[in-house]
């Protein structure tokens, strides 16, 4: 009988995730050669190579990817049993996976993770940056505790805590002759101008949704990844571009000008979403209850008159 021990599940999946030793061991809080001598003992008792080794370069074989899932799944089941049994405020302990959509993680994370540490210090927060899409995977498989993104979130395994709205703005070139009047409707011909991130992310969804009267083949999109990207070619007066209000810090005001939106201004909900059947919705409603207080402007309020673009990212 082939007996697996739960370390040895741990180190797989840390090195599955990190696909370097190093790093590896120190996601599992062990030594290289500790965390080396259980993944070989574990290859052994399997009969089978889990990692292929070249160099400085890992990779998996085709039987750790295919033992991959149902080892998560595992591990999954094993922290819920484990936050199970814990209560008050034990269960606040241990580790907190994140997931993250990239046009909140690097505005929002800053200002909230002192926070979470001072309010929970036995939590140790790891993080995943990735699309909706990804995330809402990642979350009902159990890879992820809990993520941050914009609503809606129409998954039927998720629960869903709305956290506060995020106001949309313009982001121009100074002094920009299409923008000297502000605010901008958003049926106004110069949002023709407009750039747009890639396909697969929200704020892009929610940018047609908003300017939904302009022609769609006038919109560019050069496949930027990142706002920051974007903001970097509106500096350089190559277009326009969307901007969250929490972003808005990160526009180099110099080169750039933040415009407003006319009434109703329109703007995004962001939400927190964790697994319905989750042992730790406890936790997850106590983070989300802290995170609420940190949206832009007066924290989360309603905006007056706003309107709520739809889009997956």
């Amino acid at each position: 009988m082939i007996r697996l021990t739960i370390r040895q599940l741990e180190y797989f999946e840390a090195l599955a995730e990190t696909l370097h030793f190093g790093r590896a061991a120190a996601l599992a809080g062990v030594t290289q050669p500790a965390l080396s001598a259980q993944i070989a003992e574990m290859e052994r008792r399997l009969g089978c190579r889990l990692f292929e080794r070249h160099a400085r370069i890992v990779r998996l074989t085709e039987e750790a990817n295919l033992l991959r899932p149902r080892i998560e799944r595992l591990l999954t089941e094993i922290r819920e049993l484990e936050a199970f049994a814990a209560d008050g405020r034990q269960a606040m302990q241990g580790r907190f996976r994140l997931g993250v959509i990239p046009t909140i993680a690097p505005y929002f994370l800053p200002a909230v993770l002192p926070a979470l540490k001072a309010r929970f210090p036995g939590l140790s927060i790891e993080l995943r940056e990735s699309v909706t899409r990804t995330l809402v995977e990642e979350t009902v498989s159990g890879q992820l505790d809990a993520m941050i993104a914009a609503l809606p979130l129409d998954h039927a395994a998720l629960s869903v805590e709305r956290l506060f709205e995020d106001r949309f703005l313009l982001a121009v070139p100074a002094a920009d002759p299409d923008f000297v009047s502000p605010p901008v409707a958003p049926e106004s011909p110069a949002l023709e101008r407009l750039m747009l991130l890639e396909e697969g992310h929200c704020l892009r969804d929610q940018a047609l949704a908003i300017c939904g009267s302009v022609r769609p083949v006038a919109l560019a999109s050069f496949g930027a990844t990142s706002l920051t990207t974007l903001l970097q070619m509106v500096a350089h007066g190559q277009g326009i571009t969307l901007i969250p209000e929490m972003a808005m810090a990160s526009a180099p005001q110099s080169v750039i000008s933040i415009v407003p939106f006319a009434s109703p201004v329109p703007s995004r909900t962001i939400g927190m979403a964790w697994r319905r059947n989750s042992s730790r919705q406890g936790i997850c409603r106590a983070v989300a209850e802290l995170l609420s207080a940190f949206g832009p402007g007066s924290g989360g309020g309603e905006v007056e008159g706003e309107q709520h673009p739809h889009g997956a990212e």
